[in-house]
């Protein structure tokens, strides 16, 4: 979500900086920007030094309306190491915003075309991206597997559209049920803007009270949502359960609302209905499966409030089901198959509430499930906020990717070892935009992380059961 992350965009002064970096060439581009037929536009950008190694870059989601240029990397300090090491960029706009996933495979693939037409064929073409276009980026791959060497998608929606927006709904249901408005829309909605305000109303009434905030965490723990909003502050402890609900909130207000109760009806038309369902979901079982399920126990406790009973109201509440037409469009954009065959490193941050880090672990479960583990490896940065990687992370994973392409083998990815790495990239990669957007140096934070299951997985297997 461009307008959350406001994505390391830096300032001139910083590209200045870097600029003057010693021992550095210089990141002059020759650049091939245009239109494609269906309304696209598209960026190129070859270093006068290209080593023949093109990174075709996939941009997150775009709400509708919002400004929506093409993109061929994802931020510019990282794009300033990228041309002066002799790497090529490009990206397009896609031809829509919103849930672009339809529009954005092709013309990426348009924009692959245009490349070798108007520069030449690359040695090596390498996929990455960051949130949707993480989803966008494995599914390049799973589409279009010969146009491919390696992937590189970044706090990726890996789990897909199906189990990404089937999630979102078991906490609009539990909210509606729980804490709602018999007016409030979770599917099916026909005014977005009333939709999401009277949402936010009814989440700030919620919050004002003990109670209210422990039917809060329920609904958080139902999209494993972490209880950490702000990338540069620290993690509060274990059980530390109030901070860890009010950074729920914060999620939940400023980031996860505005898709589930605003944003799904830009889905729902392009769908054409309701893609999403809870029928035969046993919500007690979810919860106990959540990474949240602790905090929520205890808050309860604490609100004096009778857990069972409210889990008891949601597995008796009348549930929602998919229109089958929908659900299908949302699978085709995109449900993954585990069938890669070419290098892919993934990275998440463990704070994520909006792509939540458990999506890792869906798409290692189908790519394991497929036999094809060996040609992933995943790295998590210990750091709340979605996409909150530094340049350094983003470049020192890179490197990761290359020298598997390189080797033909993976290296171990010890966290220490990438963490020195990013180091040594020096302090003007190692920066992060604080809130009040002033840039700040920061130590690199891989971890060692294991993420917990997903809530609600779909992948092509059942899709295909679903169509037998």
């Amino acid at each position: 979500m461009r307008q959350y992350m406001k994505y390391f965009l830096l300032p001139l002064a910083v590209v200045a900086i870097l600029l003057a970096v010693p021992g550095r060439a210089s990141a002059q581009a020759s650049v091939v920007a245009g239109t494609l037929p269906d309304g696209a536009t598209f960026l190129i950008e070859v270093p006068a030094n290209w080593n023949g190694t093109l990174f075709l870059y996939s941009h997150g989601y775009v709400a509708p309306g919002k400004p929506n240029p093409a993109m061929d990397v994802g931020d510019m300090a990282t794009r300033f190491f990228m041309l002066a090491s002799g790497f090529a960029l490009a990206g397009s706009s896609y031809a829509t915003s919103g849930w672009a996933i339809q529009q954005a495979l092709p013309d990426q693939i348009a924009v692959l075309d245009l490349f070798t037409h108007a520069v030449g064929k690359p040695t090596r073409t390498i996929a990455w991206g960051h949130s949707l276009g993480g989803m966008i980026t494995a599914g390049l791959i799973q589409r279009y597997p010969d146009r491919f060497d390696a992937a590189l998608p970044m706090c990726g929606v890996l789990s897909g559209g199906i189990a990404t927006w089937n999630t979102a709904l078991d906490s609009a249901f539990a909210f509606k049920t729980l804490l709602g408005a018999p007016g409030l829309q979770v599917v099916n909605i026909t005014h977005p803007v009333d939709n999401l305000e009277l949402a936010e109303g009814l989440l700030a009434a919620a919050a004002g009270t003990p109670q209210g905030r422990a039917r809060l965490s329920l609904v958080a723990a139902l999209g494993d949502t972490p209880g950490w909003f702000t990338p540069l502050s620290p993690e509060p402890a274990p059980t530390d359960f109030a901070d860890q609900q009010a950074n729920q909130f914060l999620w939940a207000s400023i980031v996860d609302f505005p898709f589930a109760f605003a944003l799904r009806a830009e889905l729902e038309f392009r769908a054409q209905g309701n893609p999403s369902w809870n029928t035969g979901v046993d919500y007690r079982v979810q919860l106990e499966h959540s990474a949240d399920a602790a905090e929520v126990r205890a808050l309860y406790e604490q609100a004096g409030l009778d857990l069972d009973a409210d889990v008891k109201v949601l597995n008796e509440t009348a549930r929602i089901s998919a229109d089958s037409h929908a659900a299908a469009y949302l699978t085709e954009n995109i449900t993954y198959n585990g069938e890669i065959h070419i290098p892919v490193l993934t990275m998440h941050t463990t704070g994520d509430g909006l792509v939540v880090v458990e999506n890792e672990r869906a798409y290692r479960q189908v790519v394991r499930e497929k036999g094809n583990e060996r040609f992933l490896r995943q790295t998590f940065v210990s750091r709340a906020g979605h996409c909150a990687f530094t340049p350094a992370e983003t470049i020192t994973a890179v490197q990761a990717l290359l020298s598997r392409l390189d080797t033909g083998k993976w290296s171990p990815l010890d966290v220490t070892d990438l963490n020195n790495n990013a180091e040594g990239l020096g302090p003007s990669f190692n920066i992060f935009p604080n809130p009040g957007g002033v840039i700040v140096p920061v130590a690199p934070a891989f971890v060692k992380f294991e993420p917990t299951q997903y809530l609600r997985p779909f992948d092509a297997d059942d899709r295909d059961r679903d169509e037998e």
